[in-house]
C-alpha cells in the first residue's frame, strides 16, 4: 500500500459522505493490520468554510474533494475499497495540512 493513495471507502456506514480515504500511513509499516488515513467529502456537499492549508481540495475522479484532515483515523485495512489514484505528487500540501492539525503552522 502505497503512502498518499486515495482508495474507495468500503464502509457501507460512512461511505456516502465520505467516499474516498487517503492513506497517510508510511509504507513501512505495511505489515500493520491497519492504516491511518483522512477521509475525503465531496465539496459540493460540504457546508463548511475551508481552511486553505488544513483542509486542501483536490480533484478525485472529476469531483472536487475535500480533505478532511482533523478527521485522521485508524482503520482496518480491509475498508480500503479500490485504489483510485496517487497523490504523492501533493506530498508537501498534505504534510502541511497534517501539521498545521499538530503544531498549528
Amino acid at each position: 500500500m502505497q503512502q498518499f493513495s486515495v482508495y474507495k471507502n468500503r464502509n457501507a456506514a460512512t461511505r456516502k459522505e465520505y467516499p474516498y480515504l487517503l492513506n497517510i500511513q508510511s509504507d513501512l509499516l505495511d505489515e500493520l493490520k491497519t492504516v491511518v488515513v483522512i477521509p475525503f467529502i465531496k465539496k459540493s456537499v460540504f457546508k463548511q468554510k475551508t481552511i486553505k492549508y488544513l483542509m486542501p481540495v483536490f480533484t478525485i475522479e472529476n469531483k472536487e474533494c475535500v480533505l478532511l484532515t482533523p478527521q485522521i483515523a485508524g482503520i482496518p485495512k480491509s475498508q480500503l475499497g479500490t485504489l483510485i489514484e496517487d497523490l504523492s505528487h501533493f506530498r508537501s500540501e498534505i504534510i502541511g495540512a497534517m501539521d498545521f492539525v499538530i503544531s498549528g503552522i
